[in-house]
């Protein structure tokens, strides 16, 4: 064994904002769990700056976990221009919403647009398959 190998993997704290995509919603009309369905919705966007402290690329699998779940999706770069650290992006789906709170505060709806989460490099990992 290599000294690397007792090393952890960097872990980056992120806010998590979900989103609809168009090209999600065209897969899941056409096979709502269908293998195009799964590569438009069990992805993260971070930042590059973000993706690079991680030694993460374009692809690779990483680990997206807090207290209420924890789930393995593909990385990608947002694409956005203005820098981001800190902020990452995950379309509205079943692998997102792994992550909600249950609590409500009340209100009955659950908190899809501020989650707060941290990912860690998963490399060789599979995406987390869904039970149905």
């Amino acid at each position: 064994m290599d000294f690397g190998s007792f090393l952890a993997a960097p872990e980056i704290k992120v806010k998590i904002i979900t989103y609809r995509d168009i090209f999600q919603n065209k897969a899941m009309i056409e096979d709502r769990f269908g293998e195009e369905y799964k590569n438009t919705s069990a992805l993260i966007k971070m930042d590059p700056a973000d993706l690079k402290q991680m030694s993460v690329k374009k692809g690779d699998t990483v680990i997206v976990k807090n207290s209420f779940g924890n789930i393995v999706v593909k990385v990608e770069e947002s694409g956005y221009e203005t820098p981001h650290k800190g902020i990452a992006y995950m379309p509205n789906s079943p692998w997102s919403n792994m992550l909600v709170s249950d609590e409500t505060g009340g209100m009955g709806v659950p908190k899809f647009k501020d989650i707060e989460a941290t990912v860690t490099s998963a490399k060789g990992a599979k995406v987390t398959d869904l039970d149905l």
